[in-house]
């Protein structure tokens, strides 16, 4: 039986609206593809302030948060930086009602000895007005950029050794984290991979401890990002934390939010095309026509300038292993949709907005990630599409990159690429050198620009698609060299994909569709052998 997320399309179905980077792609797809939808938002908590409250004063796994509290201590805040929610959120976002309660219950026990790090890891730096907005005025006022500040993983005085798992991965994190006599993590939990350990393990500690688990060999083994429990990355990631927790006094706060991305204006765009009134129809239209002839420059900030209506939808705080299956457990019933069988084709539209490109163009390196990374993970169970399928997706794939967040990517792409795609062979030759490139190294420190060794990581996370997939097309490319450099293949229009896939797809494949954003992931299972019992 169908989901009412997961529709199958008949001769009469309307074509499918699809994100092509900053553009919206209609596209006719055969009767008989399914087309998997996101669930409709949850409804928000009534009063977000008083929940989060709550959340501190019934924490799970230890003590309230008041009863850790004496003058005269260090404390340091962790909040997860820009990368989520995407796009940014209207304010207040929930960082700011979280830090604010927070930050006022700390003054009522006499803690003044506060500090509020942005745990980047190896992002760039979050500029002052992207920290406005998600601390609000009165905090950011008040404490930056003194006392709120970004994290900087490649400070040779500002990381401090905690330990070392079994396995001898080294766990270094911030020092004035370290050194503290409690560490609160205020996380925004926008997908199942955020959150839990990784919130401190990651956020704030730099190279030596992202190699344990941000490598070709521990991303190879991941069945699904979104998957936790079938993710290795996940695994060395606990396994690191633990051995913060062990060490640290973490207190943690995680959030979720709902997936009402778009606003009202824009809502249709999350509905099922043939729902659509007459009037929601003729904005469709009249959007594609707008984006067409927009230039690229004022495209960029058609959907930028919006922020996401996202609402509050749960709010968790104690132990770090203790809290989190409760965060788990709402992103799920938010995004999950259950999937019977897996397809030979999967289609999926590539939007314009990445963890990693907020406030910067979707360069090429940034499209691989959301199609063999995000998007092909979005999965529980086994992939939605079979070994050895094709992948389409709808992307311009432009020669473009932000010159200030992305120069490390630049190189990475053109002069790297061309001479090889193989990841481990990426790691073994270059990695270390460009993670110790002194000038990329001052355009991390100085500037707003990713760490040096991001785009390696970048390209290692598209491993477990590029190990399933067989093929990827790319509809809409507006050249054919940057698709080679991803080992891409191109098309003109969907209908030229199709035929392209069914070269080396078995006779009337299956086709599925991820109509996404907003975010859903698929609950995929496999149908029951005939003679099976029910």
């Amino acid at each position: 039986m169908n989901h009412p997320c997961v529709i199958t399309l008949d001769r009469r179905s309307a074509p499918r609206a699809l994100f092509s980077g900053d553009r919206i792609v209609e596209v006719d797809l055969p009767p008989g593809t399914r087309v998997l939808y996101p669930k409709s938002p949850l409804a928000p908590l009534k009063d977000p302030d008083a929940a989060i409250r709550y959340a501190l004063h019934h924490p799970y796994g230890t003590e309230p948060l008041y009863a850790k509290l004496r003058p005269g201590m260090k404390v340091v805040i962790a909040v997860d930086d820009i990368s989520l929610p995407l796009p940014p959120m209207k304010a207040p976002d929930v960082r700011e009602r979280v830090l604010t309660i927070v930050l006022q219950l700390l003054a009522d026990h006499g803690v003044d000895d506060v500090e509020i790090i942005i745990a980047t890891s190896v992002h760039r730096r979050m500029t002052g007005p992207e920290v406005r907005h998600i601390v609000g005025d009165k905090i950011f006022n008040a404490w930056w950029p003194k006392r709120l500040y970004n994290h900087d993983a490649e400070d040779p005085k500002g990381m401090a050794f905690v330990g070392e798992t079994s396995l001898g991965e080294r766990v270094v994190l911030n020092k004035k984290a370290v050194e503290s006599d409690l560490i609160i993590y205020v996380n925004l939990n926008l997908v199942p991979m955020d959150g839990g350990h990784k919130s401190v393990a990651v956020g704030l500690c730099g190279y030596e401890s992202l190699k344990p688990h941000h490598n070709p060999r521990v991303l190879r083994k991941c069945h699904s990002y979104f998957d936790p429990p079938a993710s290795e990355l996940n695994t060395v990631v606990e396994r690191m934390g633990r051995v913060a927790q062990q060490h640290l006094n973490i207190f943690t706060i995680e959030t979720t939010v709902n997936n009402r991305m778009f606003d009202r204006p824009l809502a249709f765009l999350a509905k099922n095309e043939d729902d659509h009134t007459a009037a929601e129809r003729a904005a469709l239209k009249a959007l594609c026509y707008t984006l067409d002839r927009t230039p690229d420059d004022v495209r960029d900030q058609i959907f930028r300038r919006v922020p996401a209506p996202y609402e509050l939808t749960g709010v968790w705080a104690g132990a770090t292993e203790s809290v989190h299956p409760h965060t788990l457990k709402r992103c799920f019933e938010q995004y999950a949709v259950p999937l019977e069988g897996q397809a030979d084709i999967l289609v999926a539209g590539i939007p314009y907005i990445s963890p990693y490109n907020v406030n910067a163009y979707l360069n090429p390196l940034l499209v691989q990630v959301l199609a063999q990374g995000y998007l092909f993970n979005m999965y529980r169970g086994v992939p939605v599409v079979k070994k050895g399928g094709t992948m389409i997706i709808t992307h311009p794939c432009k020669d473009r990159f932000d010159p200030e967040q992305h120069a490390p990517y630049v190189e990475f792409v053109h002069r790297l690429l061309p001479e090889t795609r193989d990841a481990l062979e990426l790691h073994r030759k270059y990695e270390e050198d460009f993670a110790r490139n002194p000038s990329y190294l001052a355009m991390y420190r100085r500037g707003n620009a990713y760490h040096p060794a991001h785009p390696f990581f970048m390209w290692y996370w598209g491993e477990a698609g590029r190990q399933h997939l067989g093929r990827v097309i790319v509809v809409g490319a507006e050249n054919d060299y940057i698709p080679k450099l991803l080992g891409y293949e191109t098309a003109r229009s969907m209908p030229e994909a199709l035929d392209m896939a069914r070269d080396t797809a078995p006779p009337s494949p299956d086709i599925t569709c991820l109509h996404v954003p907003p975010i859903a992931m698929a609950d995929v299972t496999l149908p029951k052998a005939r003679g099976d019992r029910a």
